[in-house]
């Protein structure tokens, strides 16, 4: 699992200080470049209209949350989820699970009682609308 750090190294990694842009023309079947100019880091996110991978994939994680707590009971994701590991771990410090990154998430979006409001797919998606918009996430 990557961490918020490494996802935003590989979105840096797409934006560049200068972005030479070439707009090519087609005449009488002949394709010619018209126009070069320089895009700068904030025009690019103007056009990309600030979108956040790492913002992206937490809105995501929160919307699969929801569909995994409504499902049936039996169904393998759901099992998963509530599964409780058992027997003996590596040493060092444990691995954040999941779930635990998402509650870490609704507090900060200032959600709680997620457990029940995931049942009610309307409230769920008021939820999800709020983590999209959300500065802090």
């Amino acid at each position: 699992m990557y961490s918020e750090k490494h996802l935003k190294t590989f979105e840096n990694s797409f934006h560049v200080k200068q972005k030479t842009h070439c707009v090519p023309i087609n005449i009488n079947n002949q394709l010619f470049l018209i126009k070069w100019w320089r895009s700068w880091n904030h025009e690019l996110n103007g056009l990309i209209e600030n979108a956040d991978i790492v913002r992206f994939i937490k809105r995501r994680r929160i919307a699969w949350l929801g569909h995994v707590m409504r499902v049936y009971d039996r169904r393998i994701s759901k099992k998963i989820l509530e599964w409780k590991p058992t027997g003996t771990r590596i040493r060092g410090r444990p691995r954040k699970r999941w779930i635990v990154d998402i509650e870490e998430d609704m507090q900060i979006i200032g959600i709680k009682g997620w457990r029940k409001q995931c049942k009610e797919r309307a409230e769920w998606k008021r939820i999800t609308v709020k983590a999209k918009t959300h500065r802090r996430l």
